[in-house]
């Protein structure tokens, strides 16, 4: 068994003592005694999906060459019920120790950054970063270094921290269209979930000037053959991310929800909910490439069968990993609040993960996930040689 493909360090399960309602904690690992990943609330959400994640947050890490290990919360509530807000306080209360001085935390499904950092602060500890920003020689310039980066202004009336995500699953796929000397004009792209992630790679390949002809959201999907406005579509989400139908232009078709997943385009993102892509649909899917936004979106015998009918599937850990590794990156300081500072080194980051994935795929039919995975366990086995040397110096600026 690979180094990082282990079993977890840690699990947790807790029970909210108000509404009976579960939550998990799942370290990874830890490096340096550190962790990082998301939490997130769907009604259904179990401890062997927060493990899933836990161990796709330190391929994550890993990949990118991250000084720290993985880990994920979960709690198993439905982000629209009106207790919602009070749960994730309990449950990030009660999560106390390993926030104080281990889990590093964020956004995840279900739970925006806005709100997150609503709970700490209201807990008293300023931001969700509370772990890695209290180990900093000034605590405090680091916290505003973190929050400029969060809040930094980009095109289209958002944030930073909000497109983050979506611009390196959109760079994810600029690179599989490099690779197969694909005209970006006229590539296809499909995508599941427009929210934070889905919706920031729909943003970012429209510009690029991709056709992005199909999207999803929980009340349907929306096909246009010649492309979607998706500005417009944008501009018409509620706060969960769904799109305004009464708004839609009338030449818009509207299909069933699960339709996306078999448009014809040379790209499908799965950017909604784990587990979309499953062998019961597999052989729905029409695109040429698979590139997972959302966590764990392609169950691993989907994923076989997407192989061998010759659909190669960037994984998650480095699809959607540009929103783990920028906010580390920010941490450490090589970004800041220049939004083009961060989107150049992002670029370049995720452009050189691509090529060699797509390498093997070609040279040996390879998965992108096989090679995606020696490649984050070469770096694991060093990282272990480093701590275990006294050589591994994580310094917080």
């Amino acid at each position: 068994m690979a180094l990082v493909d282990c079993d977890p360090l840690m699990r947790v399960t807790w029970t909210d003592p108000v509404t009976g309602k579960h939550g998990y904690l799942v370290v990874h690992s830890l490096v340096a005694g550190l962790a990082t990943g998301g939490t997130r609330m769907r009604a259904g959400c179990t401890l062997s999906e927060v493990e899933d994640l836990a161990r796709g947050m330190a391929f994550k890490t890993a990949i990118f060459d991250l000084p720290v290990g993985g880990a994920k919360g979960g709690i198993d509530c439905d982000p629209k019920d009106p207790q919602a807000r009070e749960v994730l306080r309990r449950f990030v209360q009660a999560m106390r120790p390993w926030i104080d001085a281990h889990w590093v935390t964020a956004e995840d499904l279900g739970v925006p950054q806005h709100l997150i950092d609503d709970v700490f602060a209201d807990l008293g500890l300023d931001q969700s970063y509370h772990a890695a920003i209290r180990r900093s020689a000034d605590p405090e310039f680091t916290l505003s270094r973190v929050n400029a980066g969060l809040h930094s202004p980009v095109p289209g009336g958002y944030q930073l921290g909000d497109v983050v995500g979506g611009y390196g699953v959109a760079q994810s796929c600029l690179g599989v269209v490099a690779a197969r000397d694909w005209t970006p004009g006229e590539t296809t792209v499909a995508i599941q979930g427009v929210g934070t992630m889905g919706g920031g790679a729909a943003w970012y390949l429209h510009e690029a000037g991709l056709k992005v002809i199909a999207v999803a959201d929980a009340a349907g999907a929306l096909y246009d053959p010649d492309g979607l406005d998706i500005p417009t579509l944008l501009e018409l989400r509620d706060r969960y991310g769904e799109i305004d139908r009464s708004q839609l232009p009338a030449d818009i078709e509207r299909l069933p929800r699960q339709a996306v997943l078999g448009i014809e385009a040379d790209v499908l993102i799965p950017a909604a909910v784990s587990y979309a892509i499953t062998p019961a649909n597999a052989g729905d899917v029409s695109a040429q490439f698979v590139i997972e936004a959302a966590n764990a979106a392609t169950t691993p015998e989907a994923e076989a069968i997407l192989a061998a009918r010759n659909i190669p599937v960037i994984p998650d850990f480095v699809a959607n990993a540009g929103a783990a590794a920028w906010a580390w990156w920010l941490l450490l300081g090589r970004v800041d609040a220049d939004p083009v500072l961060s989107f150049s080194v992002l670029r370049q980051e995720m452009l050189a993960k691509i090529p060699p994935l797509i390498e093997a795929w070609n040279s040996d039919r390879a998965t992108p996930r096989a090679t995606a995975l020696r490649l984050a366990d070469r770096q694991t086995q060093y990282l272990r040689a480093a701590e275990a040397d006294g050589e591994l110096l994580v310094t917080i600026p």
